[in-house]
């Protein structure tokens, strides 16, 4: 009798199942929370990340960090621009992990269910904190290879590949190597230099690299510049072209020029020298003269008035102009001549008779007389020069 009523009870249990299905039609087992899941405790917080493919991945699959469940999948979708699958997460509150995490899709067993895998960068340093709302974008996910990819591919190798090949190709590879040990050895020897200078220049060549990159994108933003140039430089060839043999003309006289200069620089290499020898002392004169020269230019006559005569002062304003030309040449030749003296007149002027005629011996004794601390004209006064003596053409009035 109790069995019968255990069976009734099931039935009944069945059918009102059946008809709450029956009855809303949007109900699903995929909102029904599975036992065993992930705790997710009192203040989680959501994480959108973006997947090429997710192959079978279904909702309320776990989430994981270092193989322990931190959350689970909360929903799947399509973004209709990138045709990338966003899949919805829910962690944990307790869970941190940077602001650049990363995700894979992998699969517990061979045979088992996919779930999503949050790490931290291995390409780089963690930064900031995974926040909510934030974004895991595609270039930070991957997924690992399915189970179908790997006997797809093993097939392909074995069916159409070169496995039935090896042994020809190990046959024919001991010919060729038969007798060249030696070379062959000496040949991975310096492969083996050649990798190892390559990964010691690895910096250099990935500047090289980045080098080359902003090199090409420097042009890629000139080539219409490029293009014009290329464009116009034709009418230009045309005219080297037209004017080639002139060129080489000009070329070919430039190389006896060069003949020429060389054989002269040689004769006169002796000269040179000796004209910078003697040249020598009156450029160790110019330096040692220091600014006195510069200073003498100062007074050179300017009309109305000398450089050093004319003083500026605060607040006012002054022209100047001056132009100087030195000639090099007569400097040297005025320096390094020797002083000239006046030339004197071939005859000097005759003294007037009166002069001619002084008594100059009694004149002497008249001085030698004269007491110490006394004084008495020499000449007699004349009254053409007041207080001297005045000699007809030689000065006065």
């Amino acid at each position: 009798m109790s069995r019968v009523r255990r069976t009734a009870a099931a039935a009944v249990a069945v059918g009102v199942t059946a008809s709450m299905l029956a009855g809303c039609g949007s109900l699903t087992l995929q909102g029904v929370p599975l036992p065993g899941g992930a705790s997710l405790g009192s203040d989680p917080y959501e994480v959108n990340v973006q997947f090429r493919d997710v192959l079978d991945l279904v909702p309320q699959s776990s989430v994981r960090v270092n193989n322990v469940m931190v959350g689970e999948v909360e929903q799947i979708d399509l973004d209709p621009k990138t045709w990338y699958a966003n899949v919805k997460v829910k962690l944990n509150g307790g869970v941190k992990l940077p602001a650049n995490a990363v995700a894979q899709l992998k699969q517990t067993t061979l045979l088992g269910e996919k779930y999503v895998e949050l790490t931290s960068p291995t390409g780089g340093p963690a930064q900031g904190t995974l926040a909510d709302g934030a974004v895991i974008p595609v270039d930070r996910t991957n997924r690992y290879p399915e189970v179908e990819e790997i006997f797809g591919a093993l097939s392909m190798l074995l069916n159409g590949g070169g496995v039935g090949q090896v042994q020809n190709i190990a046959q024919e590879l001991n010919k060729a190597l038969e007798g060249h040990e030696g070379d062959t050895r000496a040949l991975l020897t310096d492969l083996n230099t050649l990798i190892g200078t390559l990964d010691s220049q690895k910096g250099n060549i990935t500047r090289a690299l980045d080098g080359v990159d902003k090199l090409s994108g420097k042009l890629s933003d000139q080539r219409g510049n490029l293009d014009d140039v290329l464009n116009n430089l034709e009418p230009g060839l045309s005219v080297l072209n037209d004017q080639r043999p002139q060129l080489v003309g000009m070329l070919k006289a430039l190389d006896k020029l060069s003949d020429v200069a060389t054989h002269v620089v040689k004769k006169s290499h002796k000269d040179v020298v000796d004209d910078l020898e003697a040249l020598k002392p009156t450029l160790r004169e110019l330096a040692a003269s220091g600014d006195s020269l510069p200073k003498s230019l100062e007074v050179i006559a300017t009309p109305p008035f000398t450089d050093a005569a004319i003083k500026p002062s605060a607040g006012g304003f002054m022209n100047l102009d001056f132009q100087l030309t030195l000639d090099l040449g007569k400097l040297i030749g005025l320096l390094a001549a020797p002083p000239t003296l006046p030339t004197l007149p071939a005859s000097l002027p005759v003294l007037p008779a009166p002069l001619n005629t002084l008594p100059t011996a009694p004149l002497q004794n008249d001085l030698n007389k004269l007491a110490p601390g006394t004084t008495r004209p020499l000449l007699p006064h004349s009254p053409h020069a007041p207080g001297g003596l005045h000699v007809p053409g030689l000065g006065g009035n």
